[in-house]
């Protein structure tokens, strides 16, 4: 159906319509797709698992922010919001030492979104509450959309300049200038090249991006040893795996250097768990301007390189 001025019309769908059952049906399908909330919310998400036990509870989603590595718990709820799953969230965000506590409801109730104003305004910087509508909307006859709608967040002005005024949590003069380079990184990554739906860089000298793939990431950083470096990383809990991987992987090691044009620096790390592959060049925090500027070009064209040359092959040996 068009209106009369020839466009479509736009509908709100019923959630239960695409989702019957919460547990059933929206959180296997939020789960393999936590990169769309991950763009509402600024953040690179890694599923962990679903239903992770907390006592007697079970959360929904239990995920990993990939640029500050923290745990992010994850409730759902298709209908308006309770004081059941209020108090939920709170006993998972306490038991998995959450960062990130995220709420998705049908609709928010003016008291549980106060609710979450009033922690994120007097818990302090490693504690975030996000409260967030779930939408569908369709226009015409076209398949329904979700639309991930923010109706709590963090205020984030107001704890950066409380932390920088406190002794206690302030930033470092040094983790200003990781803060400020990894922040036009993910700027440039996501506004021009559409590599990311992360939006806050970290006081710290590195930031992950994640790969579609559970356990593997691409990341930027600063080495002790005053080098930049991109890489591929392989750290999925399971060590076996991991290595398998890392193994057909450098049996292809000569072509990928071929496609790639680069020197590889392959790092099974026999002792750890995880396993990487990287490409490397001088390069400090304490460099100049210009030469930042020349190590965040450096790596964001190599790390474009990375997804395209990997990215296919993950898909098929991360199976």
């Amino acid at each position: 159906m068009t209106t009369e001025n020839g466009l479509g019309k736009i509908e709100k769908v019923d959630l239960r319509e695409r989702w019957p059952n919460e547990a059933a049906d929206f959180t296997p399908w939020l789960s393999e797709n936590l990169s769309e909330l991950g763009d509402a919310l600024g953040m690179e998400l890694e599923l962990q698992s679903q239903e992770a036990p907390v006592g007697g509870y079970s959360l929904d989603i239990l995920a990993r922010d990939l640029g500050s590595d923290g745990n992010v718990v994850i409730e759902n709820q298709l209908e308006s919001t309770n004081h059941d799953h209020l108090g939920k969230l709170l006993t998972y965000a306490a038991g998995f030492d959450a960062n990130v506590s995220v709420w998705l409801a049908r609709e928010f109730r003016d008291e549980h979104r106060e609710a979450l104003d009033m922690l994120n305004r007097r818990t302090g910087k490693d504690s975030q509450f996000f409260g967030v509508e779930v939408e569908l909307w369709k226009i015409d006859d076209s398949r329904p959309a979700v639309n991930f709608k923010l109706v709590a967040t963090p205020n984030e002005w107001s704890k950066q300049t409380a932390n920088r005024t406190s002794k206690q949590g302030g930033v470092s003069e040094r983790g200003e200038r990781y803060q400020a380079f990894f922040q036009q990184l993910i700027d440039t990554l996501r506004e021009q090249h559409r590599f990311t739906g992360a939006r806050k860089g970290q006081p710290q000298s590195w930031y992950s991006f994640a790969s579609g793939t559970s356990g593997i990431s691409y990341g930027a950083n600063f080495t002790q040893d005053r080098e930049a470096r991109v890489e591929l990383y392989i750290d999925k809990n399971d060590r076996d795996w991991n290595k398998d991987l890392f193994d057909n992987l450098m049996k292809e090691g000569e072509s990928l250097q071929a496609i790639l044009s680069e020197t590889l620096v392959w790092q099974r790390l026999d002792n750890r768990r995880a396993s990487r592959i990287s490409i490397v060049r001088p390069g400090t925090i304490d460099d100049d301007n210009d030469t930042l500027q020349d190590i965040r070009q450096w790596m964001v064209k190599r790390l474009l390189k990375f997804k395209e040359v990997f990215g296919p092959r993950l898909d098929e040996l991360a199976k």
